[in-house]
């Protein structure tokens, strides 16, 4: 019997049915991979979730695991090595938001004790079912994430982004009802 899955994660490549089904809407915790996915929806802005997910290992090379120290401190060297490199998207407004990012990101962990109890603290550490199951881009509560990301002065979370992350880390378990995923999120 085929599992029955989300319809953008049928008739698809297998890296794309493996991240539905092993990371896609798993609440998430550890800073280093919050990290590593915030950056990674930021480079998907404009563009399909299977690209980043083809260049992902090339991304983790590029940006040293998404150690967030090493990220923070990036200079000039390194961002013209980044916008070389051709395994990953080279766009330099997203290069450089990355390492902006990076630096916030420490200061939202130091003010927190962790991005995680940062991200989780919107929802009372409560997973957010989309019952409605109308693929939203964006709700009242990636409005306010990224708005608050903004003010702080993060680059490239705008709510659309917000909510895709939020819909990764596993704030917002959008799988549909049927999908086998849904209930075991839940």
């Amino acid at each position: 019997m085929t599992k029955r899955r989300c319809p953008w994660a049928e008739d698809v490549e297998e890296i794309y049915v493996k991240y539905h089904d092993e990371e896609w809407g798993v609440p998430t915790y550890d800073d280093q991979e919050l990290f590593e996915l915030l950056v990674l929806e930021s480079f998907q802005a404009g563009l399909a979730w299977i690209t980043i997910l083809k260049k992902r290992e090339n991304f983790r090379e590029a940006f040293d695991n998404f150690d967030v120290e090493k990220v923070a401190a990036y200079d000039e060297k390194k961002i013209e090595e980044l916008r070389n490199n051709a395994g990953i998207i080279r766009h330099k407004g997203k290069i450089n938001a990355a390492i902006n990012n990076a630096k916030i990101f420490i200061e939202i962990q130091k003010e927190y004790g962790s991005f995680s109890n940062y991200i989780w603290h919107f929802t009372d550490n409560q997973i957010l079912i989309d019952t409605e199951e109308n693929y939203l881009t964006n709700s009242s509560l990636s409005d306010k994430i990224a708005k608050d990301l903004k003010k702080r002065g993060m680059k490239f979370v705008g709510t659309t982004i917000i909510y895709s992350y939020l819909e990764s880390i596993g704030v917002i378990n959008n799988h549909i009802h049927e999908c086998f995923r849904y209930e075991e999120l839940k």
